[in-house]
C-alpha cells in the first residue's frame, strides 16, 4: 500500500506521526477538505501528467486549474493527464491518494505558484485517506521537487 511507502519515508524525515488518517475518503479536494475541516484551495492537489517520455507531477491548490496555454509554454506541449490506470504503475501511488511523496524514480515533482497564498497546506499521503498539513517549506524539502512554476488559474 502506498501510504506505507510514505509513512516510511516519512520516518526517515521524522514526521511520520503527522499523518492524518480519516475514516472518510478524501479521494477529491472537496472530500479532502471537509475531512480536514479547511477551505478547498489548502487542500494541495497532486496532478499527473505525460510530458514525452516523462511523467510529471504539479501540486497545486485545491482551487486551481491547469492553464492550457501556461502549461504548453512551460512543457512545450499539450498537457495530457494520465489515465486512472496508468497512475499506481508509473507514479507508485493511485488516483486519491497521489502525491509528491515516495514516488517512483524518475518521476518529476513542480509546485505551482497557485500555493503561495498559504502558510500552510495539506497534500495526500498515498492514501484516499490521509493527509499531512505542511509549510511551503516543508513541501519543498520533502517532495524533492524539480522547481516552482506558473502553470494553473485559479478558479472561482
Amino acid at each position: 500500500m502506498s501510504i506505507e511507502k510514505v509513512r516510511e519515508y516519512f520516518k526517515t524525515k521524522g514526521i511520520d506521526g503527522r499523518i492524518q488518517e480519516f475514516e472518510q475518503s478524501s479521494a477529491t479536494v472537496s472530500l479532502a477538505a471537509k475531512a480536514l475541516n479547511c477551505e478547498e484551495n489548502r487542500i494541495a492537489k497532486t496532478l499527473s501528467f505525460h510530458v514525452g517520455d516523462r511523467i510529471v507531477l504539479i501540486v497545486a491548490a485545491g482551487d486551481a486549474k491547469i492553464d492550457n496555454p501556461k502549461y504548453k509554454a512551460q512543457f512545450g506541449t499539450k498537457a495530457k493527464m494520465l489515465s486512472f490506470e496508468e497512475a499506481e504503475p508509473l507514479i507508485g501511488h493511485a488516483v486519491g491518494g497521489v502525491c509528491p511523496f515516495a514516488v517512483n524514480k524518475g518521476v518529476e515533482i513542480y509546485l505551482d505558484l497557485s500555493l503561495n497564498r498559504f502558510q500552510t497546506v495539506f497534500p495526500a499521503c498515498g492514501s484516499s485517506n490521509s493527509a499531512i498539513e505542511l509549510s511551503l517549506k516543508e513541501l519543498e524539502e520533502y517532495s524533492d521537487f524539480t522547481a516552482w512554476i506558473d502553470v494553473c488559474k485559479i478558479v472561482d
